[in-house]
């Protein structure tokens, strides 16, 4: 099978590694909202996938093989190996209005946004009176930290957790809204290359930080992109995952971001990698994308929320072999 950017190559099962060892039935929500939208490929699965969700793994694998066909993911070059990293949901302290530390902003979309583009820069939207004029009144909430601020423009979403007018404590989430249409670029790769540090993870970009607390602004303007946000009023009960770009909730450790040009959305992924931060053999689904995640063999690990996950996301970026599971 040929996508635009992959092509696919028939293999028998026992090329999957790890197979007969994976807790399939914790891939199985995640499957299951993928049927929440499901492309006509998949729709005849679907029931049988909800019938399956509390099977024993014998019974779910004996599915796999039977109704589905593996392939091996590869570059229209034959590149099979590529490059897994990762993402997560911050839970972060918030503030209404500014007041104390808390001074950082998170936008709302302003008006105007769709007729510029592309918009102001982020360096023009802290200094530009046009760009501050049409963020005022847009702020969602306020964070203490810049370094927290880019963070959660990087990863797309985030959990605050905020004291409204009335006393009450509420976590809000702050879902992707739209950006202003400038390159990504990565801080950690200018620190990079600059020589002014050896680690450019997330922990190490704030050891960076913390050494030269001068230097704060100049890092963040490094990357002109900028997220706008909207806030998602969570359920009662058991906390879903953020949307990702298929329109589904996301599952932690289960749902992969990817290029839908060499993955299709909803599609079940084998997925394997050998370390060092992580070693993964597992089911994932393919259910969300990000603008730094292009390639045949490329995915972004959503690790969910909170510093645990953090971390991991922070650390994670190491080699890559993924396999397609299609209906028969």
């Amino acid at each position: 099978m040929t996508q635009a950017k992959s092509r696919w190559i028939p293999v028998p099962w026992s090329e999957l590694p790890g197979f007969e060892h994976d807790a399939l039935h914790e891939a199985w929500p995640a499957w299951l909202r993928s049927c929440e939208k499901p492309t006509p490929v998949w729709r005849p699965l679907c029931p049988q996938l909800r019938q399956l969700s509390g099977a024993s793994l014998t019974t779910q694998q004996a599915f796999l093989r039977e109704r589905l066909q593996a392939y091996r993911i590869e570059s229209h070059q034959a590149q099979g190996q590529g490059l897994l990293t990762s993402y997560y949901e911050p839970v972060l302290e918030a503030s209404r209005k500014p007041e104390g530390r808390f001074v950082v902003p998170l936008h709302a979309v302003p008006a105007g946004l769709a007729a510029r583009k592309p918009w102001f820069t982020r360096q023009e939207i802290d200094t530009h009176p046009q760009a501050r004029a049409a963020l005022r009144g847009k702020a969602l909430v306020y964070l203490n930290d810049p370094v927290d601020a880019m963070v959660l423009h990087i990863q797309g979403s985030g959990l605050v957790n905020v004291t409204e007018a009335d006393g009450r404590r509420r976590t809000v989430r702050l879902a992707f809204a739209g950006t202003n249409e400038q390159p990504y670029r990565s801080i950690g790769r200018w620190l990079l290359d600059q020589g002014l540090t050896r680690d450019a993870s997330w922990p190490g970009i704030k050891a960076w930080i913390a050494r030269n607390p001068s230097r704060v602004q100049e890092l963040l303007w490094q990357n002109p992109r900028y997220v706008f946000f909207r806030e998602e009023p969570l359920p009662a009960g058991e906390m879903p995952g953020p949307k990702g770009a298929q329109g589904v909730p996301l599952t932690a450790g289960r749902s992969i971001a990817v290029d839908p040009g060499s993955i299709p959305y909803g599609t079940p992924v084998w997925l394997a990698t050998p370390g060092p931060t992580a070693r993964l053999q597992r089911l994932v689904l393919a259910q969300d994308t990000g603008s730094a995640i292009v390639g045949a063999v490329r995915a972004d690990y959503y690790a969910g929320s909170g510093p645990e996950a953090g971390e991991l996301a922070g650390r994670l970026k190491q080699p890559l072999q993924l396999w397609a599971l299609w209906p028969k």
